[in-house]
């Protein structure tokens, strides 16, 4: 193609002026809702399902000598690609850092441009969120109303602020830590965000006893039992997202119906990853993805009895279609400012 021809090809209907954003995070915290969050992902749930997205595997770059990885996520989706550079270093906790750092660069599919570089960690934080809320739309029971919530960091945060908004009907939530300061501090926090009665517990069995249970610790052990869950629970795994990760005892991920974000990034590093290479559970005792489910594809709850999990792994497709939205709102913004400028 020659420069005169590759001048010539439309630019997609983003809108975009000659100009790469750099858009902050106070920028997509302004212009990204937990409720659109969790519209987004459904969404990009429902087309990975119907093979309308691109998205090749994670690129995992292991730093054990710093104690973290990098993990590069590309995908194409609603006519705009992209890719997120995210870092997980759990120790930063202490450095009073966050956990999760991303960044995400979108480009026009058409020509390569690169239409902005944005903040990804809260997008990552509320697509997380998000992606726990539409599992209980479609896996929990329809009167659940006691919710279990193991660790007490941001993404325990956002997955209660996101299922609230789901089932808004809460009636109880009780939270553990390891550390009695972070669920404290939760507690806390908390309190002013939802209209549920909130209380820290000092066991697992305790908070283990719900109708929703989520989990979104970096454990490699199981720290869920099988003993702690009771018939008709749904459970969000969140924290496995890498091999060798594990919250939940394999025998209880064996007798429940279990539901991946994707099937071979679960197989790979979600909560599954571990069983399966126990032999415990085989790919074929998966049931499905959640956008199968979404789609009719494929059943999720059957009954009121049985446990239903989530096996939650974080897709880059969520960021893409994320990040997109903020960037549409951002032109258009700019856009109207512009009209209005020459009215």
């Amino acid at each position: 193609m020659d420069s005169k021809t590759s001048s010539k090809v439309a630019p997609n209907n983003l809108g975009a002026d000659s100009n790469m954003l750099i858009i902050s995070e106070r920028i997509v915290r302004d212009l990204l809702t937990i409720e659109e969050a969790i519209n987004a992902v459904e969404l990009s749930f429902k087309l990975t399902a119907l093979n309308q997205v691109i998205m090749p595997p994670k690129l995992y770059l292991d730093l054990p000598s710093y104690h973290g990885d990098f993990r590069a996520m590309p995908a194409y989706v609603d006519e705009i690609a992209g890719i997120k550079w995210v870092s997980v270093h759990p120790g930063n906790h202490e450095r009073g850092l966050p956990t999760v750092q991303a960044t995400i660069i979108l480009n026009d599919p058409a020509t390569g441009k690169v239409l902005a570089i944005m903040d990804g960690t809260y997008i990552t934080t509320l697509r997380t969120g998000a992606a726990g809320a539409v599992a209980v739309k479609y896996l929990a029971r329809k009167d659940s109303s006691v919710v279990g919530i193991v660790g007490a960091g941001t993404q325990a945060k956002m997955q209660l602020i996101a299922i609230s908004k789901i089932i808004p009907w809460i009636k109880e939530i009780k939270v553990y830590d390891v550390k009695k300061s972070a669920r404290d501090e939760y507690v806390s926090e908390m309190k002013g965000m939802v209209k549920s009665d909130i209380r820290a517990v000092n066991s697992l069995e305790e908070v283990s006893d719900s109708d929703i249970v989520m989990t979104t610790t970096p454990s490699r052990e199981p720290i869920i039992k099988q003993d702690y869950i009771k018939p008709g629970t749904h459970i969000n795994a969140i924290g496995a997202d890498a091999q060798g990760k594990q919250e939940l005892e394999s025998s209880l991920t064996q007798k429940s119906r279990v539901i991946v974000d994707d099937m071979d990034q679960a197989c790979h590093s979600g909560e599954v990853n571990v069983p399966l290479s126990q032999g415990i559970i085989k790919p074929e005792n998966i049931i499905g993805t959640i956008g199968q489910i979404i789609n009719g594809v494929v059943v999720g709850r059957q009954n009121d009895h049985e446990i239903t999990i989530f096996d939650s792994t974080g897709l880059a497709v969520q960021d893409i279609i994320c990040a997109k939205s903020v960037y549409k709102k951002l032109i258009g913004s700019r856009l109207n400012k512009l009209e209005n400028n020459k009215m």
